[in-house]
């Protein structure tokens, strides 16, 4: 196929990851694209939510082409006989099988990027694996490469360390995991955006500084950056976290890493709300999902946000241009 699908995985069948898929369609821009959009999910439950919302689509089977008004769906209903009316352990099995599908198609077409929709940590993850972006490195055998970047095209993130609890974080970071985790963000950043990205670091201390007579920025940080920047890496730190994501300064870099997930996460989901996509580099396949969970109380009523599925969209589709 010359025209790669771009390919969605809906995910958590109680979510509303349709509603604001439905949406999307909607937007100018996305009506634009030439490659056809697929979206892998239940036939009865895509149906069931467009009827009670009031879309009205053509549902397609077949994804050989894009055309407006019509969603092309690869139909998992063979499988399962039944839609799920929340969330519990009894669609694990329902969302495996999607991502399954997702993840071959993937490898069959050479796709560049894979869309997927929120899940239930608690219930699919049921402590199998910190978050999805571990999940994914286990089902691609690219276990500790995985790298999660909260991406908007003004600024981006990414934690060292991602779905850990704070006391275990001390021994997960080291030269060696900072060296590999900011090469990996450098490479995206230049061979899909065609850009060498100027990189801040944060300190893991209040202030870069400790009580101890060796803090991990002395220790593990400073090493860390003069061997990056011997890479030719534009790189600096570290920098205090809490003054890091002023606005002076977060216009002198394209990404901030910081040492722990919601030293960086909580900034930039406050600067730019859901206008920001998650993206897991490191696997052989660019992951991305919007940045939002199942938000399942606001099923049905219509008011959820589209903005970061959009812009996942419009990302997945630039870079299959490329």
């Amino acid at each position: 196929m010359k025209t790669r699908p771009l390919v969605i995985v809906a995910g958590e069948p109680y979510s509303i990851l349709l509603e604001i898929f439905f949406k999307s369609l909607k937007y100018k821009k996305i009506k634009r694209i030439k490659n056809p959009i697929v979206i892998i999910c239940s036939k009865k439950l895509l149906l069931n939510q467009m009827n009670k919302l009031g879309y009205k689509f053509v549902v397609n089977e077949i994804f050989l082409r894009k055309k407006n008004n019509v969603i092309n769906i690869i139909n998992v209903d063979f499988k399962f006989k039944k839609t799920f009316d929340k969330i519990s352990k009894k669609s694990n099995n329902y969302v495996e099988t999607c991502f399954d599908i997702g993840i071959n198609l993937a490898k069959k077409y050479k796709i560049k990027a894979l869309i997927n929709g929120p899940i239930s940590k608690k219930e699919f993850l049921n402590k199998r694996f910190p978050g999805m972006t571990e999940y994914f490195a286990n089902k691609t055998n690219r276990n500790g490469k995985e790298v999660m970047l909260i991406y908007n095209k003004n600024l981006a993130v990414s934690p060292i360390t991602t779905h850990l609890p704070l006391k275990k974080i001390f021994k997960k970071i080291s030269i060696k995991k900072i060296i590999r985790h900011t090469k990996t963000i450098y490479n995206f950043y230049k061979l899909n955006l065609k850009k060498k990205p100027s990189i801040a670091l944060t300190g893991l201390n209040p202030h870069c500084e400790s009580i101890d007579k060796i803090s991990e920025e002395k220790k593990v940080l400073i090493p860390a950056i003069k061997k990056l920047k011997k890479m030719n890496i534009k790189v600096s730190g570290p920098y205090p976290a809490d003054t890091i994501f002023l606005k002076k300064n977060i216009k002198l870099f394209d990404v901030i890493i910081g040492m722990y997930h919601d030293q960086v996460l909580t900034p930039i989901k406050t600067i730019y709300g859901f206008d920001a996509i998650n993206i897991t580099l490191g696997l052989p396949f660019l992951r991305i999902t919007p940045d939002h969970g199942t938000n399942n109380q606001m099923l049905g009523k219509k008011l959820s946000d589209a903005t970061s599925l959009i812009e996942a969209i419009l990302f997945t589709k630039n870079l299959s241009e490329n």
